[in-house]
């Protein structure tokens, strides 16, 4: 199994139909104790429970630092050690421009891009003592085409502010063993999207898609699973497409 032994904490991974829940999932098929982090409303103890013996839910919001750092004691209490963190906490909002308010603004930024700061802090001191360690950020194909079906100009400055941050992260401490990378998602299937593209519309972007169809939450799981595990060892600072070649660049 790539993944045996191996502690991975994923945040914004409770909803059953999301990435992260899909991530976890497949990171537990490979042999990983997984730690699900997310709001209380979401029940992560629920999530985690639903993934079998052996993993834990803690609820923890991502823009609050002290429970980021409360939460990532609680799992070095448990397991002992940190080997992956899925930076996938993300919320959406679409509206134009002209339209965004400063509260919308700090509201979607503050997930993403603050988020996976504190996250990031809080694990590093483990990962720094353990000279190991795999940080995968999930970005998104807006931050590279420069906007999104569902999300709105401050999503795509979040999301492109992550790569920036995970880049940065990925020269600092790779030479402590650390590696820091990013996932940017085309359009996946989600709760997010679920009930929102009339079939006309989901057949007019599968169009556009060398691949023909919308992403799967496990299409990105594999790739997190992938630079989870050894066999991206020697890949860091890197920006992993999983679009269907919606955006080839």
């Amino acid at each position: 199994m790539l993944l045996k032994d191996k502690v991975a904490i994923i945040t914004g991974g409770a909803g059953i139909n999301g990435l992260g829940f899909g991530t976890g999932r497949q990171m537990a098929a490979q042999g990983a104790r997984v730690v699900i982090l997310d709001l209380e409303p979401a029940d992560p103890g629920a999530a985690a429970a639903n993934l079998g013996e052996g993993h834990l839910g803690l609820v923890t919001n991502v823009t609050d630092k002290s429970q980021c750092e409360a939460a990532v004691a609680a799992v070095v209490t448990t397991f002992g050690r940190i080997d992956i963190l899925v930076n996938n906490a993300g919320i959406t909002q679409p509206v134009k421009t002209l339209d965004i308010t400063g509260a919308d603004y700090e509201r979607i930024l503050d997930v993403s891009l603050r988020g996976t700061l504190y996250m990031s802090q809080a694990v590093l001191p483990t990962m720094r003592a353990q000279k190991s360690g795999s940080i995968i950020c999930i970005s998104s194909v807006s931050a590279q085409r420069g906007g999104g079906i569902f999300g709105g100009p401050h999503y795509s400055a979040a999301k492109a502010g992550v790569l920036g941050l995970a880049r940065a992260m990925a020269r600092e401490f790779g030479a402590e063993g650390i590696r820091v990378n990013c996932i940017t998602p085309g359009l996946i299937e989600t709760d997010i999207t679920k009930g929102k593209l009339s079939p006309e519309r989901k057949k007019e972007i599968e169009d556009t898609i060398p691949l023909a169809r919308l992403g799967r939450a496990d299409d990105v799981a594999g790739a997190c699973v992938f630079l989870g595990s050894e066999l991206s060892a020697y890949c860091t600072g890197i920006t992993l497409d999983v679009n269907g070649g919606m955006l080839i660049h």
